[in-house]
């Protein structure tokens, strides 16, 4: 089967990501696209791209796209309908190549327990579970809620006492719904001291199998990992050999072909390995592997849907250096990894150290609710571990990055903690070292990045000055005071005031002295009492946003002049995110409790509990189920129980 056209049925990064392989094949690369997604880079990046009004789940749209456009093949990416049994067969009967497993093998492995079976049939040891919760008991606690399709962490929750499961099955059970149409959940032992680390697998259609490798993904927030990495420090050669033959024995017993990845949880104790489940797709983590076996997964792919054999056999698997890849998230970590919005006013890695990105975004992308959080993949190569860590931390701290709250810097935080860096990388990392989540910086450096937006400030009113243009920022032919700008940086306010000297430099503050050797709209190369740096540098109406050294330090602009206005309600309960009121537990008038929910919020198909930060009475409620609310929107107000007491007679 010849493949000269393929369309991919996703979006974003992956849709990049497979047109980069497709088209250094000769493929020619088609895109579909929704309205939100209408100025998205990758529509930009195919040949042809065609509009779905029926959303990225509309598989007959994009089948109707693949045969108006000439496609020869289909390929899913991963996540919407890549692991849809449903749509395989619907590609194929339409008579176009699917690019993945049988839809035989989607079904079996897309339903955890079948999997489970099946897994069990060729010998792999597996963990107690069951379908039925009323058998927590026999599982054993601790345990965890799971969807019986899907994953990305999506209807998962940890159970640890008898009392919690109901609200956690009834939680998994919404979102398994929401994210995959499938209701079904089930229970299975969880480990509290365990890694989770996976095998990848190649089959043909020629019977043909291997493995390449192992890939840890342990570094996880609510289920969903952001680190991954390989080869796994805690595996060695004869644990690599017996977790490569069980995924192989599960692989050659369902007879399986594409890529794909079997996961097991490996107990940290006792090195004993356990099976969770087979994706039956590419995955997130897949340039780890490539990076460490010089084996392109989506070339590979496309021959296999092709009809090509693999042409090699295990022992041609050879491993080279390490690699480790970061989840670049739009989210915040001090606020329990919530989703983040707003729009990219800054997002430019720099050219060194040179590491893969992975990036479905530019400056300018929108981040909404719409769609997973996820920017981009870092992804690093070296020689040994430390070297590959070091090389990503380093390439995360040089991004110049601005406009929506991340997980960089508590990824740098990660990567260089000495838990990570010694392979202490159990799946409960962050909750036993808890890395710093945001960028904490001296009160010199904060001094200098403030030193710094202000001379770039001043060249940049200079620049958009309209009269007296060639006159030096701040010239007076009088003794007046000196300029001033006021900055909020973690909200304290910092005052910078400067004068300009006759020489040209500027007195900073009445201390320090400061030169700007060059000044352009995106940096100025500033020296600072014999201290000289360039700094990249963006400036939007209110904000002011300093590469410094080990991130990007951001400054808001204080109006001289500020207009008043509206006050959040005292007591009042805000959405931290945009989503929709999924339930309302609480009514006004009654009785609350500190950490009770009151509200849950679903926002990118995850439920988030909006809990009582303390005890009182519901005074008003100002949502109602079902409503989309924006960030910061108030959804119910709360009097405090001393405000309650000192009203009573």
């Amino acid at each position: 089967m010849n493949i000269t056209s393929l369309l991919v049925a996703n979006r974003g990064e992956i849709a990049r990501r497979v047109f980069r392989a497709t088209r250094s094949m000769g493929i020619r690369c088609i895109a579909v696209y929704v309205d939100s997604d209408s100025d998205a880079p990758f529509v930009a990046d195919a040949d042809e791209a065609v509009h779905l009004s029926g959303g990225y789940l509309d598989s007959a749209g994009i089948i109707e796209a693949a045969m108006t456009t000439g496609a020869d093949a289909i390929h899913p990416g991963y996540g919407f309908l890549a692991e849809n049994a449903g749509f395989a067969t619907a590609v194929e009967a339409a008579g176009l190549i699917w690019v993945g497993p049988s839809p035989t093998v989607i079904t079996t492995m897309g339903d955890k327990l079948e999997a489970k079976s099946a897994a069990a049939a060729a010998g792999v040891p597996i963990l107690p579970s069951s379908d039925n919760p009323s058998d927590a008991a026999g599982v054993g606690f601790p345990l965890l809620v799971k969807a019986a399709a899907g994953g990305g962490g999506k209807g998962m929750h940890l159970v640890e006492e008898a009392d919690q499961l109901d609200d956690a099955v009834a939680s998994a059970e919404r979102e398994a719904a929401g994210a995959f149409g499938d209701a079904r959940v089930f229970l299975e032992r969880w480990l509290p001291r365990s890694r989770h680390v996976e095998i990848q697998i190649l089959g043909d259609s020629h019977g043909n199998l291997v493995h390449l490798g192992e890939r840890e993904c342990s570094i996880q927030r609510r289920h969903q990992k952001i680190i991954e990495e390989s080869p796994s420090p805690a595996v060695d050669d004869e644990l690599r050999a017996a977790m490569g033959a069980a995924a192989l024995s599960l692989a050659a017993g369902i007879g399986y072909s594409s890529a794909g990845t079997v996961e097991f949880l490996l107990d940290n104790d006792t090195g004993d390995f356990f099976f969770l489940e087979v994706n039956t797709r590419l995955q997130v983590e897949h340039p780890v592997t490539e990076e460490v076996t010089g084996i392109d997964l989506v070339r590979e792919q496309i021959r296999i849907a092709a009809g090509e054999p693999l042409g090699y056999n295990q022992a041609d698997i050879c491993f080279s250096g390490h690699s480790i890849e970061a989840r670049l998230y739009a989210e915040d970590p001090s606020a329990g990894f919530l989703p983040a919005t707003g729009t990219l006013v800054a997002f430019e890695p720099a050219s060194t150290p040179e590491v893969r990105w992975d990036s479905g975004v530019e400056i300018g992308s929108h981040v909404g609710v719409e769609f997973d959080p996820m920017l981009a993949k870092v992804v690093s190569h070296g020689p040994t571990r430390t070297e590959a860590a070091g090389r990503l931390a380093l390439a995360l701290e040089h991004l110049h990055l601005g406009g929506v709250t991340t997980n960089r810097d508590f990824l740098v935080s990660t990567l260089r903690h000495p838990g990570y860096l010694s392979g202490d990388t159990t799946t409960d990392f962050i909750d036993r070292h808890s890395p710093t989540p945001d960028l904490s910086l001296t009160d010199d450096e904060v001094a200098r990045a403030a030193t710094t937006a202000a001379m770039w400030l001043q060249g940049r009113n200079r620049s958009e000055a309209t009269v007296l243009a060639e006159i030096p920022s701040g010239w007076r032919n009088a003794r007046l005071p000196e300029q001033q700008v006021t900055f909020n940086h973690g909200g304290a306010p910092i005052e910078v005031s400067y004068r300009s000297q006759r020489d040209g430099s500027f007195r900073v503050n009445g201390a320090t002295d400061a030169r700007v050797h060059r000044w352009s709209p995106q940096e100025v190369d500033l020296e600072v009492d014999g201290h000289r740096s360039t700094s990249r540098i963006t400036g939007t109406v209110d904000k002011v946003f300093v590469q410094v050294s080990r991130g990007t330090a951001v400054f808001d602009v204080v109006p001289r002049f500020v207009v008043p206005g509206t006050e959040e309600p005292t007591g009042g309960l805000t959405a931290p995110m945009p989503g929709v009121v999924l339930e309302l537990r609480v009514a006004v008038g009654d009785a609350v409790t500190t950490g009770q929910t009151l509200v849950i919020l679903e926002a990118m198909k995850m439920e988030h509990h909006m809990k009582a930060p303390f005890d009182g009475h519901v005074a008003e409620m100002l949502v109602s189920a079902g409503q989309q609310v924006e960030s910061g929107a108030v959804l119910l107000v709360i009097d405090p129980l001393e405000d309650d007491l000192n009203d009573t007679p």
